[in-house]
């Protein structure tokens, strides 16, 4: 196990160092002088020339590269040209509301993907299974931001259930409660989590189909245990490879998806602070959110490999 995580942890690193580069490389070649936004149009050359010399941005890209990495390392992500602030602080802030966006979300979708799937592996062929895919593709049609849309529609809109945007806070301090902001999330959730479940709940009926081809299966229900017991209890243990796999990349997809989403439903989270950032071209900003996405999708995706060697042992015997 020792040498299985060693491995997996230098592959992390190296991942992480790459990302960081194309990061950086992929924003120096953008066009337009950041100085000259920051100022305006009608700036006056010389105060330009300073803005631009206070920035770092008359620095060989080498130097800045390196001044960016060694201070993440030291926990300093600089400040933010257009807000005045700490990046990190800023960072920190808009996490609060993300994370729990982007776990509401895959809570939804594993519950969802996970019922619907094994439902329509035990009913192959039939009409509960041919209902279950057909749902699951037209989710899989269904872009998440006009579905956004139509929940406002109708949730907010119509019914008035729910409120189309914003969000109360945390705390009673920042004016909201837990219920408040949970149900100023739900919406935006559930928008996120019906493609991502459509997609889960075709692999998982995939993957509970494949196992319920093996013996072992047979044996279980040869020994008088329930289709329910084999299914949960049997089946799915030795499916879940494949579908914790996909389950790694959609937290990833949603953790990015939240761009959209939020905007949409105009909540304060990271996915906002990037669009803003670019509209100000505020590239400190950007830099650092883009690598800490990049950096959340490496480390889902070691984690997800751990959880391979826990649930599979033949996994870390054959990588080893």
């Amino acid at each position: 196990m020792g040498l299985f995580f060693l491995k997996r942890s230098m592959t992390l690193l190296a991942t992480l160092v790459g990302a960081s580069i194309v990061v950086f490389l992929v924003l120096e070649i953008l066009p337009g002088n950041t100085a000259q936004i920051l100022m305006g149009p009608d700036a006056a050359p010389d105060a330009v020339a300073a803005l631009t010399a206070k920035l770092g941005l008359d620095r060989p890209a080498g130097l800045r590269y390196w001044d960016w990495v060694s201070g993440l390392l030291q926990g300093r992500m600089g400040d933010s040209h257009a807000y005045s602030s700490p990046v990190l602080d800023l960072v920190l802030e808009r996490l609060a509301l993300t994370v729990p966006l982007a776990s509401m979300a895959m809570l939804i979708t594993t519950v969802l993907a996970l019922a619907a799937g094994v439902y329509a592996a035990a009913h192959h062929n039939r009409l509960g299974d041919v209902g279950v895919m057909g749902l699951a593709q037209v989710g899989i049609a269904i872009p998440n931001f006009w579905f956004a849309i139509l929940l406002i529609l109708l949730f907010s809109v119509q019914l008035r259930w729910f409120s189309a945007g914003g969000f109360p806070g945390w705390t009673e301090a920042a004016g909201g409660s837990p219920l408040a902001a949970f149900k100023a999330l739900l919406l935006p959730a559930i928008a996120l989590a019906v493609v991502q479940a459509a997609i889960l709940a075709r692999i998982t009926r995939s993957a509970v189909l494949e196992v319920l081809r093996e013996d072992f299966v047979r044996t279980a229900r040869a020994k008088g245990l329930s289709q329910r017991a084999v299914l949960w209890g049997h089946v799915l243990r030795n499916a879940m490879i494949p579908i914790i796999t996909v389950m790694g990349l959609q937290f990833a997809n949603l953790l990015a998806g939240t761009i959209v989403v939020e905007n949409v439903f105009y909540l304060p989270g990271l996915g906002r602070l990037i669009f803003q950032s670019i509209a100000n071209r505020d590239l400190i900003v950007v830099r650092n959110c883009v690598l800490l996405l990049a950096a959340m999708v490496v480390v889902v995706n070691f984690a997800i490999d751990m959880l391979y060697a826990l649930i599979d042992p033949r996994v870390k015997a054959s990588d080893i």
